[in-house]
């Protein structure tokens, strides 16, 4: 017979739950109430450190279907076949702000995918945008640090992101979509999704390509102007969560498209830009869009804490059939992401229900933090062994590519920061380039040194020369020599 006693954590009944113990009517607290003891302590341990970036979040549940035949190109096995499902969860997020923060602050949008397929777990971790702020993961603290609150006042501090940018100009080209209208979604629906770097895809006979992810809504692009976004971030902050939970729930389910861009692996030798620099597009002149599936999210999570919250991504959880290439960012986030999940969520955070893959994990991986399975039973622990145990599958190897040079500190080859900005400048409508510019006036004007905002300012003018001189009027100052 069931039933519906309330119980500690190790299942014992629960006799009061209104008043602890006391030593008397009015005597202190004792320390053998442990019932009291137990509420306490897991309510102090409520909270998992938040996510250093991407830290505000909403998620869903959904499903990848097949709708085209890409096996030629891959031989990941959730792609293996036209019509072939493949359940998922998704975590939308902003970047910079904290748990508290705004949903419709201007800011880049995460948007990561975790495929459960019959290989394991496979996740796209990218934005809503193409490019990045910058391509080597050697600066990324940096970079956050700007975007984060200042040691001594705790406030934002425009000077510190503006000198950031003015000192990285491979940060122009995201700095012109972030200040565009691209730059506050409507909803999380209604922007399209990126794996922004370059992976590489792999077939069954060992062939490879190198490929770039893209999501696009079939919501449509509807973006927040200015007023309206602030307006709501003072009315209700987590509009973007609400929408993406309402929609669910009333089924609108919403829907993105799946396209890769394909590159032949030695065209990386001779494109115009460097395909591994995260700060770059490739032109869809050159590598036109090419279909592979739908997502379509279509269940809501039932506990926010277990399934968002505890959610886990990383660019590094593979599955054979895609690798990963030279990005130095990526290569970056390969490590960082991970370890971000071990620090804040614990060693067997890939043993949570929301990132357990679906197909069974043999590893020697034993305890360690919040080990809840049976830490590998009484198996064997070691490899090589003796006993049958798992073995490593010679044929699931990534793919190589050729490697040379030195070990060195060295940059990316190509200095072109300007060009792709500057074409971007271009397709704007006249209204879209002077909300662009007013943006990006009203962001620059509280920057304490005129030095910051003329080098800035150089920027936009070498990546046109109106997109800097309007820059220039609206602050009112001279364009630099």
């Amino acid at each position: 017979m069931s039933s519906n006693k309330l119980t500690t954590s190790w299942g014992a009944p629960v006799g009061d739950n209104q008043n602890s113990m006391t030593a008397g009517d009015r005597g202190p607290a004792l320390i053998q109430d442990v019932h009291l003891l137990e509420k306490l302590a897991h309510f102090n341990r409520e909270r998992v450190p938040e996510r250093v970036v991407h830290a505000k979040g909403a998620g869903a549940h959904g499903y990848f279907e097949v709708t085209n035949d890409v096996t030629k190109y891959t031989k990941a096995a959730f792609l293996s076949e036209v019509g072939k499902r493949t359940p998922l969860f998704v975590r939308f997020s902003t970047v910079a702000g904290e748990l508290g923060s705004s949903d419709t602050v201007r800011d880049p949008r995460g948007f990561a995918v975790k495929f459960y397929t019959e290989d394991g777990n496979y996740d796209i971790v990218g934005n809503n945008t193409p490019v990045f702020f910058i391509r080597d993961a050697i600066k990324f603290p940096d970079f956050i640090h700007t975007q984060k609150r200042d040691p001594r006042t705790h406030l934002k501090n425009p000077t510190a992101v503006w000198d950031f940018w003015s000192l990285s100009p491979e940060s122009l080209h995201q700095v012109t979509i972030l200040m565009s209208d691209r730059g506050i979604p409507a909803t999380l629906r209604h922007m399209h999704g990126f794996g922004s770097h370059t992976f590489k895809w792999t077939n069954d006979k060992g062939e490879g390509v190198w490929i770039k992810y893209h999501f696009k809504t079939e919501q449509g692009v509807k973006n927040l102007d200015v007023n309206t976004a602030a307006k709501l971030a003072g009315e209700n902050p987590d509009y973007h969560t609400e929408d993406l939970f309402n929609a669910i729930e009333n089924g609108d389910f919403p829907a993105w498209k799946l396209y890769v861009q394909i590159m032949p692996l030695e065209d990386a030798n001779t494109y115009r830009f460097d395909p591994f620099d995260v700060t770059k597009v490739w032109s869809q002149k050159d590598y036109p869009l090419i279909e592979v599936g739908r997502m379509v999210l279509d269940r809501n999570p039932e506990n926010y804490f277990a399934e968002v919250e505890q959610a886990t991504f990383s660019p590094g959880t593979l599955v054979p059939g895609v690798d990963v290439s030279p990005d130095k960012m990526l290569q970056g986030r390969l490590f960082a992401y991970h370890d971000a999940h071990r620090y804040r969520v614990g060693a067997n955070h890939q043993a949570l229900p929301i990132n357990r893959s679906r197909n069974e994990v043999k590893n020697y991986q034993r305890d360690g933090q919040m080990r809840f399975d049976d830490n590998g039973g009484r198996s064997v622990y070691y490899e090589p062994n003796s006993f049958g145990g798992p073995k490593e599958s010679p044929e699931d190897k990534q793919a190589a590519y050729p490697v040379s040079g030195f070990a060195d500190s060295v940059s990316y080859n190509h200095h072109d920061h300007y060009t792709q900005a500057g074409d971007l400048y271009r397709l704007m409508s006249e209204e879209e380039r002077a909300r662009l510019v007013a943006n990006i006036v009203g962001a620059m004007k509280p920057v304490e040194k005129e030095e910051i905002k003329l080098r800035q300012i150089g920027h936009f003018y070498k990546a046109d020369p109106e997109y800097g001189r309007r820059v220039a009027e609206g602050l009112g100052l001279p364009l630099p020599k």
